[in-house]
């Protein structure tokens, strides 16, 4: 899982964590500020900051992978000097498009949510076609629905959605049966869409049975959910060599701390076919570091980043939320502590 060996002690840890919360400039799923805990180690800077709705198995991951980044100094070799990335629209009227897109400097692909609760398929159009014209003919757009159709209602969507030329749909459905069947529904409707799958990766004991089962044609890595860069390659390396799955490399709004991680397992791949979810951060209102990884002509550069002390005090955490998140990590280092079997995935 990329944990350190041995394990650091939790008092150690407990020094070397500094809990933050950060403003974000656009509302992201229903989220309008971020709080994660970075953590200084001999090999840098890492950042744990699973969702708050994540239970302690799934978040230990998360702590794993911050770990690996502060402590493990053995990175994995880097086969390219940076990488592509896409800019992500949250789930906003089509008329702020425009200016989300603004803070993507030169990303020519774009990740659209869709499937929005209180939201509709109009909804789902008008923000879609908005994107297009921002891009124009040229550029390329995907959709993330975060399992948030069944089947029925994700091919009814993307048929109406396809006439936008859509690179693929992530996670259109909650489960990998569903993404079977709805695979099978789009080809037999004559819909040229590709299905994506994340969840059904970060968030499965087998993050490869999506891809035994023939649920996806991409699939889609993160670090943070999947223990660390190092886990997250076998991942993918397993996925194309073993089955033939192209990858995409994301990120899960995390910090530049947190982006940096995914900055290095996509300069590690060696194929890169689309553009990267990894410019997230600047959907940030403030960041941690001097100069934050944010995209710049469609790219991010692969470096590692420092957090700063003075950006560190000016964005630290109320008492109260950075107690809630020390207890939080304690919970999930003792699962560390447990081994793999309590930490609830097999890498297989």
């Amino acid at each position: 899982m990329g944990v350190p060996m041995p394990l650091p002690s939790l008092a150690e840890l407990l020094e070397r964590v500094q809990v933050v919360r950060l403003p974000l400039a656009v509302r992201f799923r229903g989220v309008v500020e971020r709080e994660a805990v970075l953590i200084e180690g001999p090999a840098g800077w890492g950042e744990f900051s699973p969702f708050l709705e994540y239970g302690d198995v799934e978040a230990s991951r998360w702590l794993a992978s911050a770990l690996e980044a502060a402590w493990d100094d053995d990175r994995p070799r880097a086969l390219r000097d940076q990488v592509p990335v896409n800019a992500t629209v949250p789930a906003v009227d089509a008329a702020q498009v425009p200016a989300v897109l603004a803070r993507f400097e030169g990303c020519r692909t774009a990740k659209v949510k869709v499937a929005e609760t209180g939201q509709c398929l109009r909804d789902d159009l008008d923000r879609v076609a908005a994107v297009r014209e921002a891009l124009g003919p040229d550029g390329r757009i995907r959709v993330d629905a975060n399992g948030g159709w069944d089947v029925d209602t994700a091919t009814a969507a993307l048929t109406a959605l396809a006439p936008y030329r859509l690179e693929y749909a992530e996670q259109p459905c909650p489960t990998v049966e569903e993404l079977c069947v709805l695979r099978l529904a789009l080809a037999r409707a004559g819909v040229a869409v590709l299905v994506a799958a994340d969840e059904s990766v970060r968030k499965a004991e087998d993050p490869l049975r999506v891809a035994t089962a023939g649920a996806a044609d991409v699939i889609v890595v993160k670090v943070a959910p999947l223990g660390g860069v190092r886990a997250a390659l076998a991942v993918a390396q397993a996925l194309g060599l073993e089955h033939g799955v192209p990858v995409v490399v994301s990120s899960a709004l995390d910090t530049s701390i947190g982006i940096a991680a995914g900055v290095a397992l996509a300069a590690a791949l060696p194929e890169l076919p689309y553009a990267c979810g990894l410019g997230t951060a600047a959907l940030l209102g403030a960041d941690v570091v001097a100069e934050p990884l944010r995209p710049v002509a469609g790219m991010l550069p692969v470096r590692s980043v420092q957090a700063d002390p003075a950006l560190l005090v000016a964005s630290a955490a109320p008492p109260e939320r950075a107690d809630w998140w020390r207890r939080r990590l304690t919970r999930c280092h003792a699962l560390l502590a447990r081994g793999p079997a309590a930490q609830g995935q097999v890498m297989r």
